[in-house]
């Protein structure tokens, strides 16, 4: 029969603290201890030295094993390191290509332009004459001239970034803006990094690069606008567009920078492929204002 509370022997006072005093009393293991009588029984046994040097020696090799499995796993294979070089070839002769086919192309847009104005010559000189007034304003032709440039530079990047994130980088929009505020102030033509802007040229992103007539460009943005460069600027300040380039520089921390030009030099985009024309109405006799320079049509039985 089992005996009932308080039956039984009497506990000792500690019992229930055993554990820990035998971690105060014994705080090391058997083990060690045992380990310890042994070298005190035996105290010529061989000396340490000879399992420091084994450890040691097993300690370098490991070392040089891991170092070079790393080395090796790190270096690209032989079939990666040709597959690179024959990508690297293929882009250099692509380019080279690209590079002689632009410069036909210039050079055949050149003879197609004076073998136009050759036959408009005999044919229809004021025709001749309106296009050439008018191939300046529509980006056929290369300019030069007075203007303002506009920088625009991506923010630099947070402590531990590669780049900026996408709110502190210039956007498509951004230089829509500005383009949009130059044409507005007066600017008679305009370029962004060299590239020409016309009626049908479209400004658009395409992951973290803008593309300017499938162009891409990259940061730092200079849009150079022909005109008088203090209208320009007053306008440009005054307007839409500069309070947009203000919200840009202290919100977003995106360098912007407005600086007058004596000269500026905008090249200009070649032949345009005219692609449909009408013919005016009879009684449309007056001359087309400046709002539509540069979409003269010609008449029925002129020649294109």
């Amino acid at each position: 029969m089992s005996p009932r509370h308080g039956d039984g022997p009497a506990r000792e006072p500690d019992a229930s603290m055993s554990l820990l005093s035998d971690v105060f009393r014994r705080p090391l293991e058997p083990g060690y201890h045992d380990a310890a009588r042994r070298r005190a029984a035996h105290p010529d046994a061989p000396t340490t030295w000879t399992h420091r040097i084994v450890i040691l020696v097993i300690t370098v090799l490991l070392g040089l094993a891991v170092t070079a499995a790393t080395v090796a796993l790190r270096r690209p294979s032989a079939t990666a390191v040709q597959a690179r070089h024959l990508l690297e070839r293929q882009i250099a002769d692509q380019t080279t290509r690209a590079d002689a086919a632009q410069r036909t192309i210039t050079a055949t847009s050149g003879e197609l332009t004076a073998l136009q104005e050759q036959v408009l010559a005999g044919e229809d000189p004021l025709l001749l004459a309106r296009l050439q007034l008018d191939a300046g304003p529509s980006g056929v032709v290369a300019v030069r001239g007075p203007g303002l440039r506009v920088e625009l530079s991506d923010a630099p990047a947070a402590d531990g970034a590669d780049e900026p994130d996408l709110d502190h980088r210039v956007q498509d929009i951004d230089l829509q803006v500005v383009v949009n505020g130059l044409w507005a102030a007066g600017a008679e033509a305009i370029a962004i990094n060299g590239t020409r802007l016309t009626s049908t040229t479209a400004i658009r992103s395409a992951g973290s690069a803008v593309l300017v007539d499938l162009v891409a460009l990259s940061s730092p943005y200079q849009v150079d606008a022909l005109g008088d460069a203090a209208t320009l600027q007053t306008e440009l300040a005054l307007g839409s567009a500069g309070q947009h380039l203000a919200t840009l520089h202290d919100s977003y921390g995106i360098g912007v920078s407005v600086t007058a030009r004596s000269l500026l030099e905008l090249p200009g985009t070649g032949q345009v492929n005219l692609r449909f024309a009408s013919t005016p109405r009879a009684t449309a006799t007056a001359s087309p204002g400046p709002g539509v320079a540069g979409s003269v049509l010609p008449q029925e039985g002129s020649s294109p």
